[in-house]
């Protein structure tokens, strides 16, 4: 809202009046004569373009234009005048506002003024704490032929067929079942199906129900009891024993590719080459193992940076994070294709997460400032070039960060992280500690 700046406009108490550590209120008043002539102004701009029946537009009686759009023209210049007005005051106080204010209206003695108080929080004051003394422990792995290896036969299991088997089944194995579970005779809701696979061994169905399949052959029935664990989800059946008859209608045997030609392509070696898809193979282990490594030490760094920065956060702030959390979640439930319409995504579920990113980020903001470990653009497109090395296009992969703000902000943020880490690293006590690839790797590989 435009105001008369040579008329006194605003008022108000300073700032800095202490409602908790981080809370301030601030007193404001604007006077009415202010409101009046900019509700003057609005409708008489709306007036000459609104449309009603019955009239040309530009000639509806003014006395109608108040009528109709009066109240929206007054709500909307005392919201601008709030905003111009605390906006002000701010700026005059040098305040760092955090989240946004709650604005309430006072009822005062002067008739003259609109009277309010604005309550919000402010950034703390980040005093860095020492991280000489901080102990660390830096995850090391060379990568070997015998990781490789490992590698690989994870390769090859996750492009396991099966085939035909003529004899009992065993763990490993993947059985076709038609089945029917009954509980005092009757059969029970979800206890039928049929052309069911199962891969025994991994956990798909309750132990002793894979334990009593074990063994079985193609077309043989059997009938067994089998008592619910107590802690079951569905509660009618928690703690009960059922019985089941089972038929197996099919034992089909894994079968791993052996590592060849076409177990090259099927890794994007177009010709095939087992040496090349090797040297490919070893390229991104090397390049997985450093980024989980990296993450590992970051974790450290970052929780080692909260405990010699205690800080008190602000409310608000933790707010904004928690709901934006929730959002990120739902929209990661769609893209996965699932309806996230009837999900209850609440955000106080996200509320210690968020509080953590909410004191890392202000503490780095503080150390990178004070530091100067801001990104440098050679180190942004260093982090660019990493990212696209693993695509089949790395230049257009490039073309597209450097094209997308969002996505080159993304880099930048990724930069002043690894910033903070090395500065972390050079200050503090660092100690190597040789990793298992097994447990690096989560068991996986």
């Amino acid at each position: 809202m435009q105001t008369n700046q040579e008329s006194n406009t605003t008022a108000g108490t300073p700032a800095d009046t202490p409602i908790s550590s981080l809370e301030r209120r601030l007193e404001m008043s604007i006077p009415l004569a202010d409101i009046d002539q900019d509700v003057d102004k609005r409708l008489k701009h709306l007036a000459r373009t609104v449309k009603m029946p019955g009239f040309r537009p530009g000639k509806v009686p003014f006395k109608m234009v108040i009528q109709q759009y009066g109240q929206q023209a007054r709500s909307e210049a005392i919201g601008e005048a709030v905003d111009k007005t605390f906006g002000e005051m701010v700026r005059e106080q040098k305040l760092r506002i955090a989240g946004y204010p709650r604005i309430e209206p006072n009822i005062g003695e002067d008739a003259t003024k609109l009277e309010f108080s604005a309550i919000f929080e402010v950034y703390p004051e980040i005093k860095l704490g020492d991280v000489s003394g901080a102990e660390l422990e830096k995850p090391v792995l060379t990568v070997s032929d015998a990781e490789l290896e490992k590698t690989i036969d994870v390769l090859r299991k996750q492009r396991t067929t099966f085939v035909k088997a003529e004899r009992p089944a065993t763990d490993g194995d993947k059985v076709v079942v038609d089945f029917t579970g009954r509980k005092d005779g009757d059969v029970f809701p979800g206890g039928q199906g049929n052309d069911f696979a199962i891969t025994l061994g991994s956990g798909q169905m309750l132990p002793d129900f894979e334990k009593a399949i074990n063994g079985m052959v193609t077309n043989e029935t059997k009938t067994f009891d089998l008592t619910f664990p107590d802690e079951y989800h569905a509660k009618e059946l928690a703690g009960k024993t059922v019985q089941f008859e089972v038929t197996v209608k099919q034992v089909e045997e894994p079968c791993l590719p052996e590592v060849d030609a076409e177990f090259a392509k099927s890794l994007g070696i177009a010709d095939g080459d087992i040496v090349k898809m090797r040297a490919e193979v070893m390229e991104n282990l090397q390049r997985e193992v450093k980024r989980r490594l990296q993450s590992r030490l970051k974790n450290q760094v970052m929780d080692k940076l909260l405990s010699v920065n205690p800080i008190e956060i602000p409310k608000s702030l933790v707010e904004i994070e928690s709901r934006q959390m929730a959002e990120a979640a739902l929209h990661d439930l769609e893209a996965r294709g699932m309806s996230a319409k009837n999900v209850p995504v609440e955000p106080l579920w996200f509320t210690e997460q968020a509080k953590r990113r909410v004191s890392l980020g202000l503490i780095l903001s503080e150390l990178v400032k004070e530091k100067q470990l801001f990104a440098k653009p050679e180190q942004v497109r260093a982090v660019v070039d990493e990212f696209a090395a693993t695509y089949e296009d790395p230049a257009e992969v490039v073309r597209w960060y450097y094209s997308q703000p969002q996505r080159l902000s993304e880099a930048e943020a990724l930069v002043v992280e690894n910033n903070v880490v090395e500065w972390v690293i050079a200050n503090a006590k660092v100690m190597d500690k040789p990793t298992s690839f097994d447990e690096l790797m989560g068991n996986g590989a």
